[in-house]
């Protein structure tokens, strides 16, 4: 027979571990709770004239996203058409969950596990690798003969590094510890490097020798990659807060919330945010894709999809189609919104849930699911065009000549056809 003041303790401890339940449950259902549809016609928008397609004699794929802005857009003169037909792969069994960024002869892929691969665009020949760390969940960055890598988990620690490589002797250029974990993708303006930590501070780094410009601190880590535009960072956090800097000193500009219930359903900005238009777009855990005015962050509109959205967005003004922000959630569908109204152009069933970013190539939009599959379709209806049973997170970059795509963890080529204008 159990004492009294024992059956006394047990019944306590089971109504306290209750309550703690309860709690529990009533803040994850008003923090999942996806707020509703906004649309303000107010908040400013800027038409630009739409990127022209690079040359392809000096190919450059500098940075996560494409560009400093994170557009995941990359325009061609011929677009991409069927039949791909396979070039070379480089395989693997660590978890690749992020593109490769390349210059003219190299691709960079950072692993899973922390190895850097230099790889040559031509043949596919891996001419280096290199443990960096135990673990990272980012893509590098190349730009003026160095690539910068986020390194979430550094050896003989619980926290990160970031760290710079030089392209010609591959060397270790420079090293920093830091006091946290960071995955967020690295970008580079100006001589300068930007990245977050979980910590939430955001730091800027001298690109040459990695000497500390700047760094401030923020309520929630800081997961996604910071997007750069005329001066400007601008990011979210855990918190639920997005944020612009200045870029030379830090200083903040201006913050924004998601609009949660009862200051709890705030969500988590998770995705690398997308700058176009003089908008900020960028996706939260809260089930819903935002737009934030560039200029003081007024919310321009909100629409929710019922599920997560860790994706980011390509954001172009496709010919024919009008500017327009391309995402996909864990609801299992792809977007394609007005990128001044929010209004839907129209929606698909991807036929799993996404969860990297998609990329705009020329007038395709490539996407992949968790369930292990690629598709591209037309950006301007949605239509299928090409399909593949390999990918998992975030696609396909191209040079217009080969289209460089990520399984689960190995990197497939393909010689592309393309079709004029």
């Amino acid at each position: 027979m159990i004492p009294r003041t024992r059956t006394a303790r047990i019944l306590v401890g089971v109504l306290a571990g209750a309550i703690v339940v309860a709690a529990a449950a009533l803040v994850w259902a008003l923090s999942a709770r996806t707020p509703p549809d906004v649309s303000n016609s107010q908040v400013g928008f800027e038409t630009t004239a739409a990127p022209k397609a690079k040359p392809a004699t000096r190919f450059s794929w500098p940075f996560y996203g494409y560009d400093a802005a994170r557009t995941h857009y990359y325009p061609l003169e011929r677009n991409l058409r069927p039949p791909f037909k396979p070039r070379w792969a480089v395989r693997g069994s660590v978890l690749l969950e992020f593109t490769p960024v390349a210059d003219d002869r190299f691709l960079y892929l950072l692993k899973n596990n922390a190895a850097l691969y230099i790889i040559r665009r031509s043949d596919g020949k891996v001419v280096w690798k290199k443990l960096l760390g135990k673990l990272a969940a980012s893509a590098p960055a190349v730009r003026d003969g160095k690539v910068f890598c986020t390194i979430l988990v550094r050896k003989g620690s619980k926290n990160g590094r970031v760290l710079a490589l030089d392209t010609a002797t591959r060397r270790i250029a420079w090293s920093r510890n830091l006091p946290s974990r960071t995955e967020t993708s690295p970008v580079e303006v100006d001589g300068t490097v930007y990245i977050g930590s979980e910590n939430g501070t955001v730091y800027a780094l001298r690109a040459r020798d990695g000497k500390l410009r700047w760094s401030k601190r923020f309520g929630g880590a800081v997961k996604g990659g910071l997007a750069y535009s005329k001066g400007a960072l601008f990011f979210g956090d855990y918190a639920g807060k997005v944020h612009s800097l200045r870029a030379r000193d830090g200083k903040t500009l201006w913050t924004s919330g998601s609009g949660g219930t009862l200051g709890i359903g705030d969500g988590q900005f998770y995705a690398t945010a997308s700058v176009a238009f003089g908008r900020v777009y960028i996706g939260n855990t809260n089930g819903s894709m935002y737009s934030f005015s560039t200029k003081d962050g007024s919310l321009a509109w909100r629409k929710s999809t019922g599920a997560y959205v860790y994706s980011s967005a390509a954001v172009a003004d496709p010919e024919g189609v009008g500017p327009t922000v391309y995402f996909g959630s864990y609801d299992g569908t792809v977007y394609a919104l007005d990128a001044r109204s929010g209004r839907t152009r129209w929606s698909r069933e991807a036929g799993g849930r996404i969860s990297g970013g998609v990329d705009l190539l020329g007038d395709l939009l490539f996407y992949s699911t968790l369930e292990g599959r690629t598709e591209a379709v037309s950006a301007a209806r949605g239509t299928k065009v090409w399909a593949t049973d390999r990918g998992e997170f975030n696609p396909a970059i191209t040079d217009g000549k080969t289209l460089y795509l990520n399984d689960q963890t190995s990197m497939w080529t393909y010689s592309v056809r393309s079709k004029g204008r």
